[in-house]
């Protein structure tokens, strides 16, 4: 769902208080501030009960209720889901904030945008936006919309678009990998994202870098009941093409596939995996993936599905075997590895002992613990290696810096586990850094301004941080020590390890360790920390195993040996050297955390606080208890505090002076002097007291927000006795008459045009069938106006591009002219700019497709690739045989597999073609040599299969019989042959079967049939069975 702004105070409810800028859309933060019991105030530091709960959410509710969803406190964003779509997001919205001071406009998504973006420009310094909340608080929607302004307002230029698309479209990738349907969140990220977004020194984008944490791995293998697996898996079910399902074995039914059915939620009505996988796919071609590398993809996603209908059966031992031989095919030919190997690898266990290797079987539950593995490593580290190849595309060196940070907010759940230990401890570690930079920058600006610093009372939460990764005897050194200890560790030696170590911590307790009222509430396989935002209780069960993470090594030896290109680089073959243990799953996070600090503190920080207003993503529906679960876990009323500790509200003298001068006679309608005096002489007027407000250097500073709402009051009042006042001035209302008068002509005037512009263009439209005339004569000037403009805008791009706008019908001659000289021009530059070798692989390809064009199945895979030279280096030709062909110039060269004329043996031969003849050569010998003059014809099946036959004459005793031969680039061979011997019509392309001469007035016949795996054997009948795959290679 869109999270929706404050309109400019846009209700159609709030029009009579609207309060016009120049450009008669801006409304201060002030402006606003006499609506305040109706529709709240827009900046909860002006709150005056500011350390009530009830007040917080009960401003909240005002302003949700009017679709002001957007409300400050001090520079942080706090942003509400509407659950709706509110028209707030334009372009008109979007230069509206631009280059506009972040208080003169209404809260915004887009203020927050324009203001890191100006301080990027303006102090030189790079910037970031922290985005926190909740599943379906609206964080990723919040990124887009940052993403979305930054692509529309800022400057651009060719290469710039390109970087702005890829930016864009890297969203619906990552969310299609990463992201899952949970029962909060129909579009739930399953992972965090910090992403950094690069500007050159003319402000425009040019690239960006993602850094992505704790993928939730383990919802591969299983989802609770309403839940989904990742969307990528539904989409490629849902929206792949039917030979794409065919090739990688899947079918259009999600629920034959165990990790698919464990959340029993295959289809969801707010999402349509249909059209989603059409977005993807134009989205990983825009990033800059290559089709081989899309492919390599898809195979791996499919393999994880595969994977997960591996069955197993027990022996009377114990030990585990496979039932699911069709699936180990499958994983075979996807990820591109032996399937025997991998059988063996799913079922048993590599140990190494005193440096002897030794093989143990696996049990039932280990072989599938062994399975489920192998799914979330492939999967974990094909998302990684995802994350990475965008890096790539959008990869741009020296330049400025905006990073958004999108990542999960604090959660408590019925069942909390592992996963939500190392969500807290993020958000913990946020909420130190949040705190500290928070009363940094105030500091900053006291200091700045000259005003006493006040310290400030806050709950500092380093001693929670500390329990958690403090060295040795943090919980995740305790955690991994006793992952890594020898002997029979388990979850709840963890546990009383826990106890012993950190059980008198203030902060942790146990179900060992508390009262008996506390007892009541916890399990006794938990312990509850006492995070910032309140209590939460953890089930070790699983931490172990979940912080483990391991893989098998025989597992990973097999990745390694994965033809997958994209498998190789996942599987880097140094980890099976390294004998060194690899790091825990918390340490590693710990770690990647640690470096998002030091990314974070580098930068000057902005925040968005995301709340989610109810569960049942109903639109006008206000939950107050989970509003207030959420104020309470992000924070807000403790950074309330912080921002409210000192004063509450601070201007610059210019904007103050200029906002309310009207309310002292001295500095109205003008003040002279300086703007501290006029200021000073202002508030004196107004009666502040001296603890109400401090004066700095350039800014004011007030202490209660009481004081500012009684000078808005006062200036309310105001306004209304100086237009009585004004009104019985004779001079202002002469003026004013004079000049309504001249407008008001204005505008006569441009309606008498505009009528008479319409009134010419009907006339026309009426007589458009007659001769010219001064009745038609605009309007059809105007049509063949159109018409050439239209077309300029729409000329074809390529030869190929037939396209040409439909002229009218005054101009259908012209139009066919123009088309015809377009099209000559375009041939004739096209000619000019062909090279000798494209023009030669061109003439190869005319020759291909008169051949097999709509005659050969798997003719249409080999279009977009190209033909080359030859298929065999001289180091891969004997030099004896390169020695017999003497003077005979080679043009071609190809393995290929001859098969006998008796019994079909297959046999690997190469085939050369020189001037004058096809030569055949075994290794060494030139097994045989067919003259081209010689060559009767080719043989070859409509289907997809690469076997072909030679054709010889019976009568040459030299040659033994036709040859029957198979080549894995069949198209482009037999192109070669046709070329060089001259037999392009001499190609005979058969359906069914294929007759030939085996010597000696005997005859042999090759039967060609349709499979799901290619086979060539002989059959029962003494024939040649081919079977075919339903795709084929070149």
């Amino acid at each position: 769902m869109v999270p929706i702004a404050d309109p400019p105070l846009c209700s159609s409810s709030l029009s009579s208080l609207q309060t016009l800028g120049s450009d008669g859309v801006r409304i201060t933060m002030e402006s606003a501030l006499t609506a305040r019991d109706r529709v709240g105030v827009q900046d909860f530091v002006l709150l005056e009960n500011h350390t009530s709960e009830a007040a917080f959410i009960e401003n909240l509710r005002k302003r949700f209720k009017e679709n002001l969803i957007y409300t400050y406190i001090g520079s942080v964003l706090v942003s509400v889901n509407p659950y709706k779509d509110l028209e707030i997001y334009t372009k008109n919205h979007m230069e509206r904030y631009r280059g506009i001071n972040f208080y003169e406009v209404s809260p915004h998504i887009y203020a927050v945008s324009d203001n890191s973006y100006r301080s990027m420009r303006t102090e030189r310094r790079d910037q970031c936006i922290l985005i926190s909340g909740e599943s379906g608080a609206g964080k990723t929607e919040a990124s887009k919309k940052i993403l979305q302004y930054y692509a529309v307002t800022c400057p651009a230029s060719d290469q710039v678009e390109t970087v702005k698309d890829r930016l864009l479209q890297s969203n619906p990738v990552l969310e299609a990998f990463g992201n899952a349907k949970t029962l909060r969140n129909d579009n739930s990220s399953r992972f965090g994202k910090y992403m950094d977004i690069q500007f050159d020194f003319k402000g425009a984008p040019v690239g960006g870098h993602i850094l992505n944490y704790l993928l939730e791995k383990s919802r591969v293998v299983h989802q609770n009941h309403g839940e989904r697996n990742f969307h990528i898996f539904y989409q490629l079910i849902e929206g792949g093409e039917e030979d794409l399902l065919r090739r990688l074995g899947l079918e259009r039914n999600p629920q034959q596939y165990q990790y698919l059915v464990k959340g029993n939620c295959p289809k969801v009505s707010s999402i349509n995996d249909r059209s989603d996988w059409k977005v993807v796919r134009k989205a990983l071609s825009v990033i800059g993936f290559s089709e081989d590398e899309v492919e390599e993809l898809l195979n791996i996603i499919a393999s994880v599905l595969h994977l997960g209908n591996i069955q197993y059966g027990g022996e009377d031992s114990g030990n585990a075997y496979i039932t699911t031989d069709t699936q180990i095919k499958y994983l075979a030919r996807l990820l591109g590895v032996d399937g025997l190997v991998l059988k063996e690898a799913l079922t048993h266990k590599k140990i190494i002992a005193k440096g002897e290797e030794l093989k143990s079987p696996l049990n039932l539950e280990q072989a599938s613990s062994a399975r489920d593995a192998l799914s979330k490593a492939v999967y974990g580290r094909t998302f990684t290696w995802l994350v990475n190849k965008i890096n790539v595309s959008l990869a741009y060196k020296n330049a400025s810096v905006i990073g958004l940070l999108d990542i999960y907010g604090f959660e408590v759940f019925q069942h909390n586990s592992f996963e939500q230990f190392c969500i807290n401890y993020c958000n913990e570690k946020l909420q130190q850094l949040f705190i500290e930079l928070t009363l940094k920058s105030e500091q900053d600006e006291y200091e700045a301004e000259g005003i006493t610093w006040e310290p400030v009372q806050y709950f500092n939460n380093k001693i929670i941080c500390d329990l958690v990764e403090e060295k040795f005897k943090g919980i995740i050194s305790i955690l991994d020590e006793e992952c890594l200890r020898p002997g029979d560790a388990s979850d709840i030696t963890f546990l009383e390890k826990l106890e012993n170590t950190v059980g008198g911590h203030a902060h942790l307790t146990t179900h060992k360790l508390t009262d008996g009222k506390t007892r009541k509430v916890m399990g006794r396989e938990e312990f509850r920390l006492l995070h910032y935002a309140g209590e939460v209780n953890y089930n070790v069960n699983g931490f172990l195993d979940k912080n483990n993470d391991l893989l098998f090594r025989n597992l990973k030896e097999v990745m390694c040996m994965s033809d997958n290109k994209i498998l190789t680089q996942c599987f880097d073959r140094a980890e099976l050297k390294d004998s060194r243990r690899p790091e825990t799953a918390a340490t590693q996070f710990k770690t990647s955390l640690a470096k998002l600090m030091e990314i974070l503190m580098s930068k000057e920080p902005s925040y968005v606080r995301c709340i989610k207003p109810n569960d049942a993503k109903q639109a006008g529906r206000f939950d107050e208890v989970l509003i207030r679960h959420q104020v309470k876990y992000l924070g807000l009323m403790e950074n309330l505090r912080v921002r409210r500790a000192g004063f509450a509200y601070r201007r610059h003298y210019e904007t103050f002076l200029q906002r309310y001068k009207s309310l002292c006679p001295e500095t109205w309608p003008s003040w002279q002097g300086k703007l501290a005096d006029g200021v000073s002489t202002l508030v004196k007027h107004l009666g502040y007291k001296p603890e109400e407000y401090k004066l700095g250097r350039s800014k004011i500073f007030i202490r209660f927000p009481k004081t500012l709402f009684a000078t808005e009051d006062a200036l309310e009042t105001r306004k209304h006795s100086l237009g009585e006042r004004e009104s019985h001035v004779s001079h202002a209302v002469v003026v004013q008459a004079w000049w309504k008068g001249i407008l008001a002509c204005r505008r006569a005037r441009r309606r008498r045009e505009a009528a008479n512009t319409i009134r010419r263009f009907i006339k026309g439209f009426i007589y458009r069938h007659n001769e010219r005339c001064p009745e038609n004569e605009y309007f059809l000037d105007y049509v063949r106006y159109s018409f050439l403009m239209k077309l300029r805008r729409n000329l074809p791009k390529t030869v190929l591009d037939k396209s040409w706008p439909t002229p009218p019908t005054a101009l259908i001659e012209a139009s066919e002219r123009l088309r015809k000289l377009y099209m000559q021009n375009m041939v004739w530059g096209y000619c000019k700019r062909i090279n000798p070798e494209w023009k030669h692989q061109l003439e190869q390809k005319m020759v291909a497709s008169e051949i097999f064009k709509n005659k050969k199945d798997n003719y249409p895979q080999s279009v977009p690739k190209l033909f080359v030279g030859t298929r065999l280096n001289g180091e891969e030709i004997n030099p004896k045989v390169l020695q017999s062909l003497g003077s005979e110039k080679m043009k071609y060269a190809v393995p290929v597999t001859k098969y006998d004329r008796k019994g079909y043996k297959a046999r690997p031969r190469q085939l050369l073609l020189t001037s004058n003849s096809a030569v055949i050569v075994e290794e060494a010998k030139l097994k045989q040599r067919i003259d081209y003059a010689a060559l009767k014809g080719i043989s070859v099946s409509s289907l997809s299969d690469g076997v072909f036959v030679l054709h010889v004459p019976t009568e040459d005793k030299k040659q033994k019989g036709d040859v029957v031969l198979q080549s894995d680039h069949i198209i482009e061979t037999l192109t070669k042959v046709a070329i060089c011997a001259d037999k392009v019509n001499s190609i005979n392309i058969n359906q069914g079967s294929i007759t030939f001469t085996m010597g000696q007035g005997r005859e042999g016949i090759i039967d060609f049939t349709s499979g799901s795996e290619l086979l060539v054997a002989k059959a029962k009948n003494g024939h040649l069975s081919v079977v075919s795959r339903n795709n084929g290679g070149i």
